[in-house]
């Protein structure tokens, strides 16, 4: 099978979950012995944060045969004077952008690569494909969020994609009813994100000199938090001296990453609270864990979280979080508390004097995350590729 793969989105030494998913798809599908091309468009050189498999063709539409196609600066003006009026109008800029510059590229690589089916990774790229090429190649429009955000804060259109695509793919089942809500004819299927299956999982039973609380996210003030676990750890440090944690993942405001610092210095916490930056081995990390923390005000499925329990740890999130709320089973596999600093100090300090609480949710963590095996996801995937490519 000839599949391609279009994230018309920032690739180039991202570390973000959405590069990693499409360069797992990739690797997963050449694997499989199909073919593999991948469309991305990013007005950086250089080369992934992630190994992709040599037999990916690979087209960065910014970048063909030795030009460059960039942006002009009244666009990029203009998108960042509306960003913070409205998120729909500024991401309407590069949907422009991609319009003007960027269409005999993608037709040129459609021709020059022939796909059976296309996998999109953004309603910006199924639009590109299914309203502005018109393309008869079936394509798979994947959900890496809450498709609800689709229809508030995506330019409006984008949305005639979303009806127009073989399969809608989305992370959990409370998301199908917000694509069948607008759109009832529309194919939806259900499948999560990869997790793996660690063969040598956390020893939570063990005695330890220190313990660790571990949060892995991108250090993004409105959206992973990362200052609400420092806050909260503050209310409990005092008791807790055999107790630190590590914060792990990538700047994306260096404001922000300097407030975290200033946070960490005011209450006090330099010994115990340390931002450790980005890693390669999340296994090694979650290892050396007792619980894991996710204090994100909304998630599109949590793969951070998601891995720190398939390790075994048991978790703490907010109970009004997306997604958070459907992998966290209130009372078996961690804690689901009410949002704000005081109930994430509660939920901590539940988990902290509570050894045999920790062992019994994480072992019923670890046991929840098995549906998410690549085994079974990758074959959800294979199967679905199939099957639209036939009923094309």
């Amino acid at each position: 099978m000839k599949i391609m793969l279009a994230n018309f989105a920032k690739m180039v030494n991202d570390s973000g979950g959405l590069a990693k998913v499409t360069i797992d798809f990739a690797n997963e599908m050449i694997r499989r012995g199909h073919e593999v091309s991948l469309l991305y468009c990013d007005g950086r050189q250089g080369g992934f944060f992630y190994d992709l498999d040599e037999q990916v063709h690979v087209h960065d539409l910014c970048h063909q045969d030795g030009g460059y196609i960039r942006m002009p600066l009244w666009m990029k003006v203009k998108r960042e004077v509306l960003r913070p009026f409205s998120k729909n109008r500024s991401r309407d800029v590069n949907d422009q952008f991609m319009q003007k510059y960027l269409l005999h590229e993608v037709r040129r690589l459609l021709m020059a690569e022939a796909p059976e089916v296309i996998v999109s990774s953004q309603p910006a790229a199924s639009r590109i494909l299914l309203c502005d090429i018109a393309t008869d190649i079936p394509v798979i429009s994947m959900s890496h969020g809450d498709p609800e955000d689709y229809f508030h804060i995506y330019p409006k259109r984008e949305i005639p994609a979303v009806e127009k695509s073989a399969v809608c793919q989305v992370l959990l089942p409370s998301f199908v009813t917000h694509i069948k809500n607008r759109f009832p004819e529309t194919k939806v299927v259900v499948i999560g994100n990869v997790v793996p299956q660690y063969a040598k999982s956390v020893d939570l039973r063990i005695e330890k000199d220190t313990y660790k609380i571990i949060f892995i996210g991108r250090l993004v003030k409105n959206h992973k938090r990362p200052h609400l676990l420092i806050r909260a750890f503050a209310k409990l440090s005092k008791n807790f001296p055999d107790w630190e944690v590590e914060i792990w993942g990538a700047e994306s405001n260096k404001a922000y990453t300097k407030a975290l610092h200033t946070e960490i210095q005011r209450y006090g916490l330099k010994r115990c609270v340390h931002i450790m930056g980005v890693t390669r081995d999340v296994a090694s990390v979650l290892r050396q864990g007792d619980i894991f923390v996710l204090p994100s005000a909304y998630e599109g499925f949590g793969l951070s979280l998601a891995e720190a329990m398939s390790m075994g740890l048991p978790a703490i999130g907010y109970k009004n979080c997306s997604a958070v709320n459907e992998l966290i089973e209130n009372e078996k596999n961690g804690l689901l508390c009410e949002d704000g600093v005081d109930a994430l100090a509660e939920a901590l300090r539940r988990l902290m004097t509570d050894k045999a609480l920790r062992v019994k949710y994480g072992a019923y963590a670890q046991k929840s995350m098995e549906k998410y095996s690549p085994a079974k996801i990758w074959r959800s995937w294979e199967e679905l590729l199939e099957q639209t490519v036939h009923r094309a």
